[in-house]
């Protein structure tokens, strides 16, 4: 059976983990394994998750950095450490609910069923965001996402700044994670973008994205807008890659 690590950054993530612990070892899958990834959280979000390691022994891990230094490199870490212990489907979610546990068995299945990447979409068909959203965001998010990511990147991906993944193993390691310089949210642009160049399918499935109930939120105006503007970057790093300059050795530790 393949074996699933869930790569979950944390920060100050105290009242969300005991929770999402819980459900994410309550779905059916027995070859789930928990790769928690924490920046030093002053309130001891990793030191909690220490503590769970008794209590699912052998199925829970936890990285620690030293420092808050972003959410790319946080991902990448916990990627290569997922590939070096054996991980064959790996994947990615935030800790506050907003990329909820119960969508994790579909796209298992849609892995199994030829993907090379599935993402929890919010803007494909049948995706939807809180309704307390306003507006204005939801206008700002459907448009980044739907326009103007895809028309400047040619990608057919409806919610590239989503970060509710499932990746095989294959293809982190062909993506190249030394490839990909992106430290805030546009990171998950970047990966996507790479993704598609290396010739990698990439599946949308529709998920409704919650705003978090507990715990404050990362994201501001400020990231927002400075996704937005390095997608250009982006497009000049990487509009040259193409299947043959897919990675094939697994990550060592200093690689």
């Amino acid at each position: 059976m393949p074996k699933l690590t869930i790569v979950l950054p944390t920060y100050n993530e105290k009242e969300n983990l005991p929770h999402m612990v819980e459900a994410l070892f309550n779905l059916p899958l027995d070859n789930l394994h928990l790769l928690v990834v924490d920046d030093n959280s002053p309130d001891g979000t990793g030191k909690m998750a220490e503590d769970f390691k008794s209590e699912f022994p052998g199925r829970i891990d936890v990285l620690h950095r030293t420092e808050k230094a972003g959410l790319g490199p946080a991902y990448i870490a916990g990627f290569k450490k997922a590939i070096a212990d054996g991980a064959d489907y790996i994947l990615q979610m935030d800790a506050d609910f907003s990329h909820q546990p119960k969508y994790i068995p579909q796209m298992v299945e849609t892995l199994e069923n030829g993907a090379d990447m599935v993402l929890g979409s919010r803007f494909t068909k049948g995706g939807s965001v809180d309704p307390s959203w306003g507006w204005y965001r939801k206008l700002l998010s459907w448009w980044a996402n739907r326009l103007y990511v895809p028309t400047l990147l040619h990608i057919p991906v409806y919610d590239a700044t989503g970060g509710y993944r499932l990746w095989r193993r294959e293809t982190l390691i062909g993506i190249d994670l030394n490839r990909i310089q992106s430290n805030g949210y546009v990171f998950q642009v970047e990966m996507a973008y790479v993704a598609v160049r290396l010739g990698y399918k990439v599946v949308e499935i529709p998920i409704h994205f919650p705003d978090r109930e507990r715990g404050e939120s990362k994201m501001d105006s400020r990231i927002a807008l400075e996704a937005a503007l390095r997608v250009f970057e982006i497009r000049r790093r990487h509009h040259g890659l193409n299947p043959l300059m897919r990675r094939e050795e697994p990550y060592s530790e200093d690689t």
